[in-house]
């Protein structure tokens, strides 16, 4: 049975790839999009209803799941309206806090919900393999990271640098707020053992790059990803949509539970 989803900010360059790469799936239907207010005019998808409110658009498609890549604000609202509703939700955007994180928690105690900030398979798979590399390779390797994106992409350092990078501190037992360096300047000193660097790069169309460094006595070990195209995230959050549609409410899924 093909699942139903909505696509929120349908009109954006990732809700647009959203709704066509769903359009040519068949387990998937397009039964909404939505827009901010005043602008889901042209929107003209067949079976598909256009609205500028989710709040009266999710009341019409019962059960589907919303897939949302917006922005920190937008994703804590949309998850309370899709909790009040019993949609599932799919939310991919990045920059959130912990704060906001938390808020789209608590709405999930109420229905399915699912974040990662990247929704690339090749990501959370490494993900899974970093902590044995850390460990293996012992306390002597200094780790650090530099992440490339878009000229237009607005957090800084992006959410998967910081899911790396967290995942990077939690292998060595340390909390990542305590070890984080996020930006060098000056006379610094000697660089503390206990510290993560994440340095930022930032222009052209770049769609995503990570590399993390592991600098040791003598070697040096370099682990690249490389997004070469918004077709993965996207690929990925259709993925989970499907996942999620059979899941129960009670805790925040994320990418790791589909992997």
């Amino acid at each position: 049975m093909a699942t139903d989803v909505v696509i929120l900010g349908a009109k954006g360059r990732m809700g647009d790839m959203l709704i066509n790469m769903a359009l040519r799936d068949e387990d998937l239907n397009v039964v909404g999009a939505c827009e901010r207010e005043g602008n889901a005019g042209g929107i003209d998808y067949e079976g598909c209803i256009a609205s500028d409110c989710l709040d009266e658009l999710l009341p019409q498609v019962p059960g589907a799941v919303v897939v949302d890549f917006t922005s920190p604000e937008s994703s804590v609202a949309m998850a309370k309206i899709a909790a009040k509703h019993g949609n599932p939700a799919v939310i991919g955007t990045t920059g959130l806090d912990k704060a906001q994180q938390e808020a789209i928690a608590v709405s999930a105690k109420d229905v399915p919900l699912f974040w990662a900030p990247n929704m690339s398979v090749g990501v959370n798979t490494l993900l899974k393999v970093l902590p044995a590399l850390v460990e293996k390779l012992g306390p002597e390797y200094d780790m650090e990271m530099v992440e490339t994106h878009h000229k237009m992409k607005k957090d800084s350092p992006s959410g998967t640098a910081l899911k790396l990078a967290e995942c990077l501190a939690e292998a060595r037992g340390w909390e990542y707020d305590d070890v984080k360096k996020h930006c060098r300047d000056g006379i610094i000193g000697e660089r503390p053992k206990e510290e993560i660097g994440v340095q930022t790069l930032r222009g052209g169309d770049v769609v995503g790059d990570h590399t993390i460094y592991f600098f040791g006595p003598g070697e040096r070990i370099e682990v690249t990803h490389r997004a070469h195209s918004r077709e993965t995230f996207a690929s990925g959050a259709l993925r989970a949509a499907k996942w999620l549609a059979q899941q129960k409410p009670g805790k925040l899924y994320a990418m790791s539970d589909v992997v």
